[in-house]
């Protein structure tokens, strides 16, 4: 017997972890109490088959057990639940609300800036094929359409390309098939960047190419969209990277850059759809400040004319 009841409550502890697995990631994205519940939709039709199988498989088999097992293993049983919702407490409402307040702040801020009316949505699945892509929590009902664009607190993010009533698909700026029409802050030179896909380098660097071949770029130059025609799939004055290394190729019919996006596309959590532009065209009110270029050698030497720390004097 006790053979027996060791491998029966070994079953019930297995099956009630990967129950317990499933109800924490699911709680996350579709909990009615967590902080983005105002903004986000029920996801979408496929997750929410996935969870209705999940428990229609494994509440069952979970019955069966415990209905059969003896006093000691319900004792352990109780004590696994009781744990199971601490947990899914403490992740849905500590450790990720911080995360999701943190980004749907910098969000707003940003969408504030430039006058975009967007519908706040959360990244629910990644793309697991060639393509750089995510699926969003919104959806033709929250008044989504394709070609709209996506961002988050720091820039770009990508472009719809796909919706249904509660989802949609977004492919990423940094996309191998991904082009969009950029502005070079100060210059106003216009040019277009292309994403670096899943290089095996792993830079995630972007290419610029400018239309002017004589065009003067410089490393930390920033880049926003450009207005694309009836605003799609792109707005106007939407933050997208700044220039890392200038690329000057002899023959070249443009200039070319490489640039390190705004957006960390492997951290993406809240994001926004811009759903109505902005009224006027932003420009380069959006872009965050420019970073201080480094102390040069020479500012170093005249702070310190001897080439060494200065040591104050012991008292």
């Amino acid at each position: 017997m006790g053979v027996h009841d060791t491998r029966r409550t070994r079953v019930v502890l297995g099956v009630l972890l990967v129950a317990a697995l499933a109800l924490i990631t699911f709680d996350y994205r579709y909990g009615s109490s967590g902080p983005m519940a105002r903004l986000r939709q029920v996801g979408g039709s496929v997750f929410g088959r996935v969870e209705r199988v999940t428990s229609v498989v494994t509440d069952p088999i979970v019955g069966f057990f415990v209905h059969n097992n003896g006093s000691s293993n319900n004792s352990s049983v109780t004590a696994l639940q009781k744990e199971v919702i601490q947990l899914r407490a403490q992740l849905s409402q500590e450790q990720l609300s911080k995360a999701d307040y943190r980004q749907l702040s910098q969000l707003l801020q940003l969408s504030g800036r430039g006058g975009y009316r967007i519908v706040a949505a959360t990244v629910i699945a990644i793309g697991q094929g060639y393509a750089q892509t995510v699926t969003l929590d919104a959806g033709s009902k929250d008044g989504v359409k394709p070609e709209e664009t996506v961002l988050d607190g720091q820039g770009l993010v990508g472009t719809v390309t796909a919706v249904n009533a509660q989802t949609c698909t977004v492919l990423l700026a940094n996309d191998a098939t991904s082009v969009v029409g950029v502005t070079l802050a100060g210059s106003g030179e216009i040019g277009w960047v292309t994403g670096p896909g899943k290089s095996r380098s792993g830079s995630g660097l972007m290419r610029l190419q400018v239309l002017d071949a004589n065009a003067v770029l410089s490393p930390g130059q920033q880049l926003v969209t450009s207005a694309s025609i009836r605003d799609r799939p792109y707005v106007p004055g939407v933050p997208v990277g700044v220039i890392s290394k200038v690329e000057n190729r002899a023959g070249s019919l443009t200039a070319l850059a490489l640039v390190r996006p705004y957006v960390d596309f492997t951290t993406l959590g809240v994001v926004g759809i811009v759903v109505v532009p902005p009224s006027t065209n932003p420009r380069f009110s959006v872009l965050p400040p420019k970073p201080a270029p480094p102390p040069t050698r020479a500012a170093k030497r005249s702070a310190h004319p001897s080439g060494s720390p200065t040591v104050s004097p012991t008292p």
